[in-house]
């Protein structure tokens, strides 16, 4: 509801939020809308109105510390080299989810600006929030392109496993289940397919090419660009997807709720109820400061990575694993958080988007990024071309096994129970106990 609008809230303007009616829950009910199964969302947070926001704290601490071990150099002071490595890591994640909120609050700022729909503005909020990611990948790849490419598949293996244990915790109907939000039993479940099927034949065609006398050993510039081409396709497709059938779901709900303009005016007031107003100035501002931001995190965590790469002689895929967990230790905050304040749409859609996104955005912006480094940069680095190693057959390959589970214990009635949790669960701590233990290959 706007700030100028003095018109009592409507009953039908929060279809779909905490509070909703008993009677209009019964509408909607009654033609096949499972109110808790909206998609609708409050964008913000309460903390994020304050004059001074969680997040900017976090940033001011991160970039203060960062600055001080800048002067520390400078006079000769340092750390021993376990601490110094430490203090990379825990400055550059802080600093990175800091940059990662900025860059998430002006999505919505701007959103609210131009009165988007709710569906609209998460989607691009979720979307934007893999900046930071893409900002440690790219430095990364002068370090150590294998290493970018192990720590962008690692990941979704850990998002995978979040996810999973997420949905333990969810509340549980009499038969133990969860009914998942639509988006995910569906469009959801057809990418997860398709990402499983491409791993699969990948990592086939090269394990063929390694087990027998073919000249071809590597992964070519061009196979890069033309694998990121067909994932980027399938983004762009499910995003289309995603945005149309959540238009359709809205134009439904107000369609049986009979809303006027009065009535959709207020509800989109309530999808922007926590997110403070702002200038274009304002949101430019932000967008600048989340991007300063990713660019001094990726810096530090590449020193750290780069740090166990040559001089600790630590393991690719360890190192890779190291660096993916604590990268995700703010959105698993963040995911947690959601759930304590019972926004488990919102959870939810974290939790899968971590999957999905590093998957078919993440992944091919990483493989593109190899490219570019291998043909304009520096086409002479150790790493390069992309060999058919032992962690790249198996990382790449392993996600047939995962997707394919995943998706079917999703399609099992829509919802995932404690047999479910466990199944997936067991399936890919065994996976990234494999992985460790026979994938690995010293730098």
């Amino acid at each position: 509801m706007t700030e100028e609008d003095d018109i009592p809230l409507s009953p039908l303007a929060n279809a779909g939020l905490p509070g909703t009616l008993p009677q209009v829950k019964k509408t909607l009910l009654s033609v096949g809308l499972d109110p808790q199964r909206l998609s609708v969302n409050q964008l913000g947070r309460t903390a994020h109105l304050a004059a001074i926001p969680p997040w900017l704290r976090r940033l001011l601490i991160g970039v203060v510390l960062w600055i001080a071990t800048l002067v520390a150099e400078h006079l000769d002071v340092s750390l021993p080299r376990a601490g110094q490595m430490a203090l990379e890591l825990l400055l550059g994640l802080l600093i990175l989810q800091a940059s990662c909120q900025a860059l998430v609050s002006a999505t919505e700022r701007l959103s609210a600006r131009f009165r988007w729909d709710h569906y609209i503005a998460g989607t691009f909020a979720e979307i934007l929030s893999t900046a930071p990611e893409l900002v440690v990948i790219a430095f990364l790849i002068p370090v150590s392109p294998d290493m970018a490419f192990l720590v962008t598949v690692i990941t979704i293996y850990n998002n995978a496993l979040v996810f999973s244990l997420y949905s333990f915790f969810l509340p549980k109907d009499r038969r133990g289940m969860f009914v998942m939000p639509t988006p995910i039993t569906k469009a959801g479940t057809q990418v997860l397919i398709a990402g499983g099927s491409i791993g699969l034949i990948l990592g086939l065609v090269m394990l063929t090419f390694t087990a027998s006398d073919e000249p071809k050993n590597s992964i070519s510039s061009l196979d890069l660009v033309v694998t990121s081409v067909v994932l980027l396709s399938i983004f762009s497709v499910y995003v289309y997807t995603l945005l149309r059938n959540y238009a359709a779901e809205e134009e439904e709900v107000r369609k049986v709720l009979e809303m006027s303009d009065a009535d959709v005016e207020q509800r989109i007031g309530l999808v922007y109820l926590n997110v403070k107003p702002s200038s274009f100035a304002g949101i430019a501002g932000l967008f600048l400061v989340g991007v300063a931001g990713a660019f001094v995190g990726g810096s530090l965590v590449s020193s750290f990575a780069e740090t166990m790469l040559d001089e600790l002689r630590v393991s690719n895929v360890l190192t890779a694993l190291i660096l993916a967990v604590f990268a995700g230790m703010s959105e698993y905050v963040i995911l947690w958080q959601s759930h304590r304040k019972q926004e488990y749409g919102i959870a939810l859609a974290n939790a899968f988007g971590g999957i999905t996104q590093v998957m078919f955005l993440v992944l091919p912006c990483t493989l593109l990024g190899i490219a570019f480094y291998q043909i304009q940069v520096d086409g002479s680095h150790p790493d390069l071309p992309l060999g058919f190693s032992r962690s790249t057959i198996f990382l790449l390959i392993f996600l047939f096994p995962t997707f394919y589970t995943l998706s079917s214990l999703l399609e099992e009635d829509h919802t995932l129970g404690l047999l479910d949790t466990t199944i997936m669960t067991s399936i890919i701590m065994f996976l990234i106990i494999l992985l460790v233990t026979y994938g690995s290959t010293l730098s």
